[in-house]
């Protein structure tokens, strides 16, 4: 059975860019997180200790998202790389992140990126 936990619109000042003014400057980046992973155990029990810890995972996020980087692909990365490693459980994660004022011509609402990845598991011994 497929359970997610998705953090939605968490709003972040960072500084990532190409342009030198982008990591002087910075703007404001809008991360949304899914986590596919086993929440039945909390479920049946209400313990905290049975599922995935999401204020955990939002300091991940801010952690990463405060390293100025050139690319949000490689912000994006990182994000998920780490999360990952600290709840092997999870079998699916993707993330989109969102520049909102792009130091490009024409009004938008920003600049995305959206990173998937799968997990798969060797079940074999």
């Amino acid at each position: 059975m497929n359970s997610k936990i998705i953090i939605e619109d968490l709003r972040i000042y960072a500084y990532h860019g190409v342009l030198p003014e982008e990591k002087i400057i910075g703007t404001w980046y809008l991360v949304n997180l899914e986590i596919t992973t086993d929440l039945w155990n909390a479920v049946e029990s209400d313990a905290l200790s049975s599922t995935l810890n999401y204020a955990e995972v939002n300091e991940i996020i801010h952690r990463e998202m405060a390293i100025p980087s050139k690319l949000m692909e490689h912000v994006g990365g990182r994000i998920l790389n780490t999360v990952y490693q600290n709840y092997p459980g999870i079998t699916f994660l993707k993330i989109k992140i969102t520049k909102t004022n792009p130091p490009m011509k024409g009004e938008m609402k920003g600049v995305s990126i959206e990173l998937e990845k799968k997990i798969t598991r060797n079940t074999s011994k």
